[in-house]
């Protein structure tokens, strides 16, 4: 199966021309000719059909024979806020992981312990497409820009969530993330820097209504533990 992400196609197109990459890569590496039919997902659900009209190796035209709108749509949303890690390539391992798996939205917060304080949104991206693709997703993660955790606290007040929780290793009551999180529901779910969250933070997201949350009795880094949380809110979904 030959699959394409094009972010520009609309569902009452009945001819569409790929973009010079895609159209590269098409022609030039797959070897695709006129009558080859290929797939296009679109990011936000759409999962065409298509049929290879012109092989020009700059501008391929296509044919939509079919489109499938809400394509596998997840019965759930899941929003992991979590503190980019010092290696960057643990943070792409865990995109890849997630999207694969089944994410919406993610947002890299700063706390006062982390080690990385920026990150290049265009690199991120690109590995969430590559991973939504691999996957035979119709449906892209959002990746907002990096944030502090104070000012995503106040942006984050007026969404409505089922459940808002944070998993941190500080001592205390805790319930297990699927204990408290109802299938088919709207999850955000906080996951701290290698130094974990500091005492303010978490004192901060109690005070707003964060449940705080368990992963279980390991130490896990942090991708590993924000995998985890994606891991746990699909299995109780039955979507993986």
């Amino acid at each position: 199966m030959h699959l394409f992400y094009t972010p520009t196609i609309e569902p009452h197109y009945q001819e569409f021309i790929l973009s010079e990459d895609e159209s590269k890569h098409a022609i030039r590496v797959l070897r695709l000719s006129s009558g080859d039919e290929i797939y296009l997902i679109d990011g936000v659900g759409g999962w065409y059909t298509a049929k290879i009209l012109d092989p020009h190796p700059k501008r391929t035209t296509l044919s939509i024979l079919h489109v499938a709108q809400g394509y596998e749509k997840p019965a759930y949303y899941l929003h992991v806020a979590v503190a980019p890690t010092k290696n960057i390539d643990r943070l792409e391992w865990f995109l890849e992981k997630a999207t694969e798996i089944g994410i919406q939205e993610i947002t890299p917060i700063i706390a006062a312990h982390s080690e990385r304080k920026e990150v290049k949104l265009e690199r991120l991206n690109k590995v969430v497409v590559s991973a939504m693709k691999q996957s035979l997703k119709a449906y892209l993660p959002k990746i907002n820009p990096a944030i502090s955790i104070s000012k995503f606290f106040e942006e984050i007040k007026q969404e409505e969530y089922t459940t808002k929780t944070i998993a941190h290793c500080a001592a205390g009551q805790k319930q297990y993330l699927a204990d408290i999180c109802p299938p088919a529901g709207k999850y955000l779910i906080l996951i701290g820097p290698e130094g974990d969250f500091s005492e303010t933070e978490i004192g901060q997201a109690l005070s707003l209504g964060y449940q705080p949350v368990s992963l279980g009795n390991s130490r896990l880094r942090t991708e590993t533990a924000a995998l985890a949380s994606c891991l746990e809110i699909a299995v109780l979904n039955r979507s993986f």
